[in-house]
């Protein structure tokens, strides 16, 4: 009895001695796992938190959430489904699972068949963790990181999510920059990051700055003080410069389901096919496994029958480059090293490439990557980790200094062809904040034009890859048209003209920057009377 009183008093002791622990909580969330990584003030080594029940381990909670049929309100997270075998053979819209790759998205596609939606999904899932966290202890500083390919829309749902929070600081980083923090390399390095996740691949080249006598790198602040900041601070800047960067929404829970639909093409493609197909996957990309080794895994489909799902390392390879992944890598790799090119960036200055995610681990992707990138060096930190670490290195202050992963191009009429075309205002790899505004004049498009309506657009270049589902598969679609524009934000910003614009004549000049926020600013002159445009926002176009 004495001894139970004595843990018992042990544990309340250890309990408060967490809960006065004050430092940063860093969350890298993930359409498998989302990591959970806490750093003391002062503290010079990181904590993977244990958040038991949700955690699978330290630092490690399956990104699941299920909702209970009979409680609205009831959910489990992470780990606690997995234990009450909640994953069936059967499809289950109380499940959401691979949400994070349609956060953001205006279109989802019928394979995410959850009755929560992505964006829900994701909230409680951060939410959950932080009730956990700040249980335990005291989260001055909340790091948090998002994919560069959906950066813009994610990165709002983040701040909306996190708007509720009882923490003082908010920071934000892009994936491949924390994965650059978290590879441990030194200040003014250069280096090419493949960020290899769940529902995303994520390239990007940057530059650490820091190193003889230069300030390290940090992150972009969102909160402060307890107050939304408006991307002004009066902090000296110190960045990590992002050369260029590119992404696609693939991953590796596709290559799962080009597993499953490779080796059981007749079979539904059910959570226990899919997750018999994951452990294959891994299982092949072990290191030293011999090409001609078949693997092979058990499942029941749908009806009860005993399937095989069996692959050799070189028949997944085969598959692989099948689908078309090596190829897409390839794309990617073109689009980041032409973007960082116009930054004064050549191949050659490469100190390393940092391989991050699980699907880093495939052998053949990082074979792939070294025939790019001949005699430069690999690292490979821990892969599920090394994100949500290096975001704790990125000590918040304002911002990364970053570049368009896209351009940005206006909506105008052209007078020598009498049509309205999309003309070119930031190329991709622009960086931002902009240090000068882009002058613009615009005429009018018909007689007695009583406004000018401002549209932005963002391109997309031929030979660029996109991911289409087709009857639930991811297909990689090469886009074959040259200077397609999609709209962005779906606003409208309209100028009065007074008095109205003649047909062809010039009446307006505009001077275009990119804020601290990554949004598309203008202000201007009606060169008719000089009246003055006062500032308007297109919005975010990152």
């Amino acid at each position: 009895m004495e001894n139970s009183q004595t843990e018992n008093l042990e544990k309340q002791r250890q309990n408060q001695s967490n809960i006065n622990d004050v430092g940063t909580l860093a969350i890298d969330l993930g359409s498998s796992t989302t990591v959970v990584v806490f750093q003391k003030e002062n503290d010079a080594f990181p904590d993977l938190l244990d958040l038991p029940p949700l955690s699978r381990s330290p630092g490690e909670i399956p990104s699941l959430i299920w909702q209970s049929a009979k409680e609205q309100d009831s959910y489990l997270i992470g780990q606690q489904i997995i234990e009450l075998n909640l994953i069936t053979e059967e499809k289950d819209i109380n499940l959401s699972q691979d949400f994070k790759r349609w956060i953001g998205c205006t279109e989802i596609d019928p394979i995410y068949d959850s009755k929560i939606t992505p964006e829900k999904a994701g909230e409680l899932l951060i939410h959950k963790i932080w009730e956990k966290v700040s249980a335990k202890v005291n989260v001055k500083r909340l790091v948090l990181t998002a994919p560069v390919d959906t950066y813009r829309e994610y990165r709002n749902w983040l701040v909306n999510v996190c708007s509720s929070l009882n923490v003082k600081e908010i920071a934000l980083v892009d994936e491949p920059t924390a994965a650059a923090m978290g590879a441990g390399l030194a200040p003014g390095s250069k280096l090419l990051v493949l960020d290899f996740g769940g529902s995303t691949i994520d390239m990007s080249i940057v530059a650490l700055e820091g190193g003889e006598g230069k300030a390290s790198p940090i992150a972009q602040l969102v909160r402060f003080d307890g107050n939304n900041l408006e991307g002004k601070s009066s902090q000296i800047l110190r960045t990590a410069k992002v050369l260029g960067k590119a992404g696609l929404r693939l991953g590796g829970k596709d290559i799962d389901r080009w597993i499953a639909h490779h080796l059981l093409p007749e079979e539904s493609p059910t959570n226990l096919i899919l997750n018999a197909a994951e452990e294959l996957k891994c299982e092949l990309s072990k290191q030293g496994i011999k090409e001609t080794l078949v693997i092979s895994k058990k499942v029941n489909n749908q009806h009860g029958q005993e399937k095989f799902l069996k692959l050799s390392k070189k028949g997944f390879e085969e598959l692989l480059m099948a689908n078309g992944l090596l190829k897409s890598i390839e794309i990617l790799f073109t689009q980041t090293i032409n973007n960082a090119r116009r930054n004064s960036f050549k191949l050659e200055q490469l100190d390393s490439v940092v391989l991050v995610g699980g699907g880093s681990q495939i052998p053949l992707i990082k074979k792939f990557l070294s025939s790019l990138c001949t005699s430069i060096p690999f690292v490979t930190p821990p892969p599920v980790e090394a994100i949500a670490i290096g975001a704790l290195k990125l000590t918040p202050g304002v911002q990364i200094k970053d570049v368009l992963n896209k351009g940005v191009s206006l909506k105008c009429w052209n007078k020598k062809n009498e049509k309205h075309i999309w003309h070119p205002l930031f190329l991709a790899g622009q960086p931002w904040p902009t240090s000068k505004p882009l002058e613009i004049i615009l005429a009018a498009s018909i007689n007695n034009q009583l406004s000018m309506d401002l549209i932005i657009g963002e391109p997309e270049d031929k030979g660029t890859n996109e991911i289409l589902f087709i009857n639930g598969l991811p297909t990689i679609k090469e886009i074959e048209v040259d200077n397609v524009i999609r709209k962005l934000n779906n606003k409208i910003i309209s100028i009065p003209l007074d008095p109205p614009g003649d047909i062809g004549k010039d009446c307006i000049k505009l001077r275009f920057i990119i804020n601290e926020l990554c949004e598309v600013e203008i202000e201007g002159i009606d060169l008719r009377n000089d009246n003055l445009i006062t500032t308007k926002n297109l919005g975010s176009v990152r």
